[in-house]
């Protein structure tokens, strides 16, 4: 039986790999084919610096190593594929502004019918399309999809 280990904060995951060189060793961990692609990145870093940043992403539980090998965990392919989400976001930013910018201009008067369509004919990606359609809630923590 595996033991019950306290999962990280959201905080604590966001912490460790919002350094740009930290978050270069995740992705090229996310890519790898073994060690290879990890040993251009030494160059850019100490050793010491190096384990420091692979320690940090082992501590978070991003990544393990298997007989001399790193590669992601499960929950650390699922940090990797939001930072991706993250990312194709970032490329429809201008869009996503002038579709919130609609909405505030029209308001009410803006059907939902004609704000799908406007979303459809602005973003091309379905993954994308779906989250911002998604009607949201608050509770009284934090905003839910529902």
């Amino acid at each position: 039986m595996l033991p019950k280990t306290k999962p990280p904060s959201i905080d604590y995951v966001i912490r460790k790999i919002s350094d740009e060189r930290t978050l270069a060793l995740f992705n090229s961990i996310a890519h790898s084919d073994g060690n290879r692609s990890l040993a251009k990145l030494r160059k850019f870093l100490t050793k010491k610096k190096y384990y420091t940043r692979i320690s940090g992403l082992m501590d978070t539980g991003l990544i393990k190593r298997h007989r001399g090998e790193y590669s992601l965990t499960l929950f650390g392919k699922l940090v990797y594929d939001s930072q991706m989400i993250i990312g194709k976001a970032l490329t429809y930013y201008g869009k996503l502004n002038a579709i919130e910018e609609i909405e505030t201009v029209y308001g009410a008067t803006i059907s939902k019918a004609e704000l799908a369509q406007l979303i459809n004919a602005l973003i091309d990606s379905d993954q994308i399309k779906d989250s911002i359609m998604k009607p949201m809630y608050r509770t009284r923590d934090s905003i839910v999809p529902s």
